[in-house]
């Protein structure tokens, strides 16, 4: 496999080059302050689906953000490079990645999340050499998957949820997951990007069960629906 990116990713490329933060959220990065992360959007293809992305799914017993479908990514750690380092470091730990098989492209604009004090670099990656992978720790990730682009963008796999606190935004279905919140915020943004959305009605929405008083993380197109939550 080689180690450069394929030509349905050209599009993608050559948009991220010019990305901005208000691509991904609305809700603005502190200058200072909050805790750096980075998140791996590991980018691959397969003969029988074709272009896919990386995700795992956080186990049901964590204090915050359980059983929800996430990036491979984490804290930074001193030793850490940069973004890049943690991005790749967190994925060989959650998931066995091997941080040979990829080939990073690019480092996202900073975003943050307020419910957690998070200051996240997303780290835009190809898997030039896809490798099999599985939960390394089974009390953190439950899950790992490597969910297709068309099946993502399917308008039948597209819905938007809504948090107990309100907040609403876009999500995905597909393959027994929901895809939401800050993970589901940047996947849009990306396939917007990349070209490859389908136009799709916004008029399913989920009601996300309730999981504590704090607001939903958030990135991507987002907001407080007056509506009463059901």
């Amino acid at each position: 496999m080689t180690r450069e990116p394929p030509a349905w990713m050209a599009t993608l490329l050559a948009r991220v080059g010019t990305a901005r933060a208000e691509d991904f959220t609305r809700l603005t990065t502190p200058e200072n302050g909050g805790r750096e992360s980075a998140v791996l959007v590991l980018l691959g293809e397969q003969a029988d689906t074709g272009p896919d992305v990386l995700i795992l799914q956080r186990a049901a017993t964590l204090r915050t953000h359980a059983g929800q479908p996430a990036f491979p990514g984490g804290a930074a750690d001193p030793e850490d490079a940069d973004a890049s380092a943690t991005a790749l470091r967190e994925a060989n730990e959650e998931v066995g990645l091997d941080p040979g098989s990829v080939t990073v492209l690019a480092e996202l604009p900073k975003l943050w999340i307020p419910v957690s004090e998070f200051v996240v670099t997303p780290v835009l990656a190809w898997w030039h050499a896809p490798h099999p992978v599985r939960s390394c720790e089974p009390a953190e990730v439950a899950h790992v998957a490597r969910l297709p682009i068309e099946e993502l963008v399917d308008p039948a796999n597209r819905v938007r949820v809504r948090h107990p606190s309100g907040w609403v935004g876009p999500a995905f279905a597909v393959r027994g997951m929901l895809v939401w919140g800050f993970t589901a915020g940047v996947l849009a943004a990306l396939l917007d990007m990349g070209g490859w959305s389908r136009p799709w009605s916004p008029g399913r929405l989920v009601d996300l069960p309730p999981t504590g008083a704090s607001p939903a993380p958030s990135a991507g197109t987002d907001e407080v629906d007056e509506a009463p939550v059901r």
